[in-house]
């Protein structure tokens, strides 16, 4: 986790934001913790997005979508703001490593760890497919 930057926000709706977990092509993501100390995840998007209609609406859907999925290996939202002046949404906090410092830090997974990981990363989706909905950002750096 990176610490905030003095042009970052401290609060997103009810989050206080403690430091940056990553950026990436849509916004970053947050170490965040609610009032009553949860910790979760903040995304909120770059602010260039913010003054497109389009993306806004797909923002939306976006986070519908995920409202929708279920199942104990992805992240539930737990909040969003998709009208506010900068979108966000925030999610469910999974800490540890992702997939890709893992293999970074030690190497190529072991076969057998490979194996499992392929059965967890399809159980994860499986609620996703059954809605008919498509997963744009399965990567190493967002398996946890």
């Amino acid at each position: 986790m990176q610490p905030l930057g003095v042009d970052e926000p401290t609060t997103v709706g009810p989050y206080r934001l403690l430091g940056r977990l990553g950026s990436g092509g849509m916004g970053r993501v947050y170490l965040g913790r609610s009032a009553g100390g949860r910790t979760v995840a903040v995304k909120i998007v770059h602010p260039h997005f913010a003054l497109d209609e389009e993306f806004r609406a797909r923002f939306r859907r976006e986070v519908d979508a995920a409202r929708r999925v279920g199942g104990a290996w992805t992240a539930p939202v737990l909040d969003a703001d998709p009208e506010a002046a900068v979108p966000w949404v925030a999610t469910g906090y999974a800490a540890g490593p992702s997939l890709a410092s893992a293999v970074a830090a030690a190497g190529p997974l072991a076969e057998h760890s490979v194996r499992v990981l392929g059965a967890g990363l399809a159980e994860a989706l499986a609620p996703v497919h059954e809605l008919g909905l498509v997963h744009r950002y399965v990567k190493p750096s967002n398996v946890l």
